[in-house]
């Protein structure tokens, strides 16, 4: 039998397998190492972008700053440079090495401030390597239409126990509350510049702050930069001064149709005004049908403004139950106003250039354009075949107040004088008036600004009211009760109830008030059970004012208040509406560096 070879051991496999486990050690060891130094590549390259990002965002913010402190900053058009390569510092103050800055401010997007003053503030970081990012802030002036009420001055008003404000609050004054219970209430942040008097008795259910920075009051310069917007839509009209207290020359009355039939008139192209005016200052009183020159020494019944529904039809006015206007009567007719006023429904008041006041030398449901004492203004612009069919007797003085029919408007109506106003309010507008704007009866808005349309919806409707001194609430025989006769007791004419209802938001360079607010009567209207001489005064909007002005008083004269707030005028401010100044911070971006050039971009953040 052949034995088995034995097995040997061949020289130097011991030596192969050490290196080859020396070499799989030194490969795990080297990408380890290789793993460890990525990792650490990595790391840095986001602790170096954190850093670059992290100094472009406190650019913004500087910028913004500065821009709050320093109006002059921001320029009209185009951008300026506001850093250009400068080194950069951390919160100790020291140096951050290798990194420089670049930051450019000025407005943009719709430039013409019909929407608000919008702006952009964009920074460029470079660090030594080359590496680099861009960010952009948008920024935007806050609207004084933000406001449920602003005083630049207090006064000595107070804030009585059950007042109640939604909304923002400030003033540059002192805040003085009524000390008692359940004290007045403060449904948005209350700020002031100085201090609140009292301070414990007040309800903050957003909070408070006091000795904050003063927020600048707007000037007659904001005000007469609105005559330019007008002028372009063809808007801007020339009134007078002239006139007691709650008196004008003229009268704006605002409409609102139905165009194509749809059972409504919340459609863009649905917005209306009428224009009436006297010639003589000696009729303001019969434009706003203030009592000064309607009452006589026996009382209403020598009124151009008022009359009854004439029973017989003598004289002229041959039609059976026809409205017959006093000052145009017979002795008989005067004194039918005495008969039974108590239950007369026939005994009205209306404003200068109501048709009511006309009809009796003018066949019935016809527009007389000119009265004896005044006239209606007649649209410039080319008449719609849709207004003609809707409203016939008076289409040619309807002004339009959207750019669907007078593409030049602007949503700016700007009056030379004093202005009453009054109707309902299809659209976005602001109307400015050098003098007094006199709210001479409602003045409402189509679309319920309690309701759930969206505040940037086409149907949402707003008014600001701008006025170089006051925004009045006429004591006038619509809004105020009055007495027919010396021996008559106090009635309401107007034939719609005592309240008075407003939507809008108010800006008064001397203050909102309503007209003889401390004149007997005495608890002649309810206000919500409470007795109240004019009822109550609903007013949905805001009320930014220099000095705060009174409404009524707590023994029963004037309106008691009930003020609601709009906050749809904080993100929809009227056009054109002034701005406090101050730059609040907008949406945010993270741009690509790649190729930027700052040129380029700026001019596509302009629309042409």
């Amino acid at each position: 039998m052949t034995p088995r070879p034995r097995l040997r051991p061949r020289r130097g496999i011991a030596m192969i397998v050490v290196l080859l486990v020396a070499l799989a050690v030194a490969a795990i060891a080297m990408g380890a190492t290789f793993l460890t130094l990525n990792t650490s590549l990595v790391s840095t390259y986001h602790a170096r972008q954190s850093v670059l990002e992290s100094v472009a965002d406190a650019g913004l913010e500087q910028a913004r700053s500065a821009m709050n402190a320093n109006d002059s900053l921001y320029p009209d058009s185009g951008y300026v440079v506001y850093e250009n390569g400068v080194t950069v510092t951390d919160a100790a103050g020291q140096t951050i090495p290798g990194i420089t800055r670049w930051t450019y401010v000025g407005p943009t997007g719709v430039t013409s401030g019909q929407y608000g003053v919008f702006g952009s503030i964009v920074t460029i970081v470079r660090d030594a390597t080359g590496s680099q990012v861009v960010r952009r802030l948008e920024v935007m002036q806050e609207s004084f239409a933000k406001y449920a009420y602003f005083t630049d001055v207090e006064g000595s008003i107070v804030f009585g126990v059950n007042d109640i404000l939604y909304g923002p609050v400030h003033s540059n004054d002192v805040i003085q509350l009524q000390t008692g219970t359940p004290g007045a209430a403060f449904y948005g942040k209350l700020r002031t510049a100085r201090t609140i008097t009292n301070r414990s008795t007040g309800r903050y259910f957003a909070g408070y702050e006091e000795n904050v920075a003063e927020i600048p009051f707007p000037e007659t310069s904001d005000l007469n930069k609105l005559q330019a917007q007008a002028n372009a839509g063809g808007t801007a009209f020339t009134g007078s001064t002239g006139g007691g207290t709650g008196q004008a020359t003229m009268r704006i009355e605002f409409v609102a149709l139905d165009l194509n039939g749809d059972g409504d008139s919340t459609d863009v192209d649905e917005g209306f005004m009428k224009i009436y005016s006297v010639a003589s200052t000696a009729n303001a009183y019969f434009v706003t049908a203030d009592t000064t020159g309607n009452f006589g020494t026996n009382g209403l019944t020598r009124s151009a403004n008022c009359g009854h529904i004439s029973a017989t039809g003598t004289g002229a006015h041959t039609a059976f139950r026809t409205f017959r206007r006093h000052a145009t009567g017979t002795t008989q007719d005067r004194a039918t106003w005495a008969v039974n006023p108590a239950n007369g429904t026939g005994h009205r008041c209306y404003l200068g250039g109501s048709n009511a006041l006309n009809d009796w030398t003018t066949p019935a449901g016809n527009f007389l354009a000119t009265d004896s004492i005044g006239s209606w203004r007649a649209w410039t612009g080319t008449v719609d075949a849709r207004v003609t069919a809707a409203r016939p007797a008076d289409a040619n003085y309807l002004w339009p107040i959207s750019r669907s029919l007078n593409p030049n408007f602007k949503g700016v109506i700007y009056v030379d004088g004093k202005v009453g106003i009054s109707g309902k309010v299809r659209g976005k507008i602001t109307l400015a008036a050098t003098n007094d704007i006199i709210l001479v009866d409602n003045l409402t808005y189509v679309t319920n600004p309690g309701g759930t349309t969206p505040c940037n919806a086409q149907e949402r409707d707003m008014i600001g009211l701008f006025s170089g001194t006051d925004v009045l609430i006429a004591d006038n025989l619509i809004n105020a009760p009055q007495r027919g006769t010396t021996s008559l007791a106090y009635r309401t004419w107007s034939g719609r109830g005592g309240d008075e209802y407003f939507h809008a938001v108010v800006l008064a360079l001397s203050n909102f008030t309503a007209e003889n607010y401390n004149r007997d009567p005495q608890d002649v209207e309810d206000c919500q059970g409470a007795n109240d001489a004019r009822g109550c005064l609903y007013l949905t909007g805001g009320i930014i004012q220099y000095t705060r002005g009174p409404v009524g008083q707590t023994n029963g004269r004037g309106y008691i208040k009930r003020y609601q707030y709009d906050a749809c005028a904080a993100s929809n401010p009227p056009p054109y509406f002034p701005t406090t100044g101050h730059f609040v911070r907008g949406h945010y971006y993270e741009i690509d560096p790649a190729g930027f050039d700052i040129d380029t971009y700026w001019e596509l953040l302009i629309p042409h």
